[in-house]
């Protein structure tokens, strides 16, 4: 019977290493079409320009437009852009609490995060943006895939009731925690206004901007004593963000560079549960709260203020008069 739970143990141990695989090739995989997308996009957009012929006054053919040197491409204008980038975040340190009633209520102090922006499942970006009428104001929509992976070896202050009993002062994050970090997404959703600054030259466009939205993490958390894990996507709270960027204007496409401040409000439910996409996490997330389901693990709860700098590529499509 032990022999049978042991080889029962390895499998259920096999089976959620295998989706961990499967979460971060299935992260892997979005952010490689991404870029394929847009790299066939632009690959097209600058492989056929638009070849129409000016003419002056008198009916004479004077110069090619749509070409680099036609400033009218370039300047800004009303028109679309999608785009994509990468970049890297510093996350500064924060409290994290836990609470399971009768169990948990405890805090880990000042817990060091990492971004590790260049390891799969990699720092990466896709946004749409709207500029108006002179090119002056827009909006954007502006999705983040970002990292907060908590320092395993970091020794951590710890206060409150921990398994019934108080918290020790100090520990190793390891010793306490299997999982504390949000790796295939500290996720950001958000809804932006663009504002173009004066420049001096047209290729050149200065930008600043301000928006709000959500979290979408894909929370991984297991305290040593539980005996389940929570490894499911999840709406954990609101996002705000200020940006200050820099566009290089070419005829069809722009290259940015942008620093971005967030700050995240995080209140995970700890279901216990093994997740599969987005779209059913979020689905079971709803569920058990308009059910009024408690989390079967408690809750943990903390907040990510990050600096962010991000570099990218994007095409525009200009919109007729």
């Amino acid at each position: 019977m032990t022999a049978l739970h042991a080889e029962g143990g390895a499998t259920g141990q096999a089976i959620r290493v295998d989706r961990s695989r499967l979460v971060r090739w299935g992260d892997g995989l979005v952010s490689f079409c991404a870029a394929v997308a847009l790299i066939a996009i632009v690959a097209d957009a600058t492989a056929n320009p638009e070849m129409e012929m000016a003419a002056d006054p008198a009916g004479a053919e004077v110069a090619p437009r749509g070409t680099a040197a036609d400033p009218a491409r370039v300047a800004p204008r009303s028109e679309w852009m999608v785009a994509a980038y990468g970049g890297s975040p510093y996350t500064y340190p924060s409290d994290v609490a836990f609470n399971k009633p009768g169990l948990h209520d405890f805090k880990v102090k000042q817990v060091e995060w990492q971004g590790l922006p260049f390891d799969n499942p990699i720092y990466y970006g896709v946004r749409v943006l709207r500029w108006f009428g002179s090119g002056r104001t827009g909006s954007m929509l502006d999705f983040t895939h970002s990292k907060a992976i908590s320092k395993r070896g970091q020794e951590a202050a710890f206060e409150g009731t921990l398994n019934g009993k108080p918290a020790p002062e100090k520990a190793l994050i390891s010793d306490i925690f299997r999982k504390l970090e949000a790796s295939h997404g500290h996720n950001m959703l958000t809804l932006n206004g663009l504002l173009r600054l004066p420049s001096f030259t047209f290729r050149l466009s200065p930008y600043v901007g301000i928006g709000a939205g959500v979290s979408l993490p894909h929370s991984e958390v297991q305290i040593r004593t539980d005996a389940s894990r929570t490894y499911e996507y999840q709406m954990a709270g609101p996002v705000g963000q200020a940006i200050i960027g820099l566009e290089f204007r070419l005829p069809r496409m722009s290259y940015f560079l942008e620093y971005k401040f967030t700050l995240a409000d995080y209140r995970m439910p700890l279901t216990g549960r093994d997740g599969y996409i987005l779209f059913t996490d979020l689905w079971l997330q709803f569920s058990d709260w308009w059910n009024g389901v408690a989390p079967r693990d408690g809750t943990a709860e903390t907040r990510f203020t990050s600096h962010e700098v991000i570099g990218g590529i994007g095409v525009r499509l200009p919109v007729a008069p």
